[in-house]
């Protein structure tokens, strides 16, 4: 890889590498502080079992409206930059820049639909709209040339223009979303002692009689749940529950 390449490939992979970070840590970050600890943490994830350790991220994702947005919209444009930049945007070289434009769409539409009917369509319509944008500066940078693939080809003539200079700005702001906006909202979401999944009023006997309490809900079995109970900070069996439409645990960490 020659010295022009590699701060671009540098400043890319540290984008995707701050992505994989997050959904790695996060998940284990929002079990220990919003349960009491590393033991919960364990106790937790153990109940649940490691298989749905991406349930607390797809909690996350239903329950938080930014954070949803914000992953969603470095998501789009990770997976567009990672394709164009191993040579995905050299089959549009000859392709109109119109029609382009059109497929770069086809996804962000797709995930701003889904955060739309999760989080509100308003919501939806903003990590759309950022998703398209930022997915449009990748491609500008590689059909015009400014970026260089993998294969060490550039897919266009390199030229200054309005246009590329606006997706210079984009391209910067897609690369601070995604390596200082998304870790700092991820963790402030990790860290607000709200549930990640649902809270429930439930009977539970360990052995020194049955009596209500408030669990958090780790798995659904039978006609019960396997929870963590809030009073008690333990796994146990809940039946006979209720929706609680409270889903603070504890308070804040700030």
């Amino acid at each position: 890889m020659s010295e022009a390449k590699a701060p671009e490939y540098s400043r890319e992979s540290s984008g995707h590498l701050v992505l994989v970070a997050v959904v790695l840590t996060v998940p284990v970050l929002k079990l220990a502080w919003t349960l009491g600890g590393g033991n919960a943490a364990r106790d937790a994830l153990t109940a649940m079992g490691p298989g749905n350790w991406a349930d607390v991220v797809i909690g996350m994702f239903l329950n938080e409206p930014l954070l949803a947005t914000v992953l969603t919209v470095v998501v789009s444009r990770a997976t567009y930059g990672y394709f164009a930049a191993k040579g995905g945007a050299l089959r549009h070289r000859d392709t109109p820049l119109p029609v382009t434009a059109a497929t770069a769409a086809i996804v962000p539409a797709a995930l701003g639909v889904v955060v739309g009917a999760f989080n509100g369509w308003g919501w939806g319509l903003l990590a759309g709209a950022l998703g398209y944008l930022l997915r449009v500066a990748v491609m500008i940078d590689y059909t015009t040339g400014r970026r260089v693939h993998a294969t060490g080809r550039r897919s266009g003539r390199r030229a200054e223009t309005p246009l590329q200079h606006t997706a210079d700005v984009l391209w910067i702001a897609g690369l601070l979303l995604g390596t200082v906006v998304l870790p700092v909202v991820a963790f402030l979401a990790a860290l607000d002692g709200r549930a990640w999944t649902s809270v429930e009023t439930c009977d539970v006997n360990t052995g020194q009689g049955a009596h209500r309490a408030r669990l958090v809900e780790l798995e659904r079995q039978g006609n019960g749940v396997v929870g963590w109970d809030i009073a008690d900070s333990e796994v146990v069996n809940g039946v006979n529950c209720a929706a609680d439409d409270n889903e603070t645990i504890r308070p804040r960490w700030w």
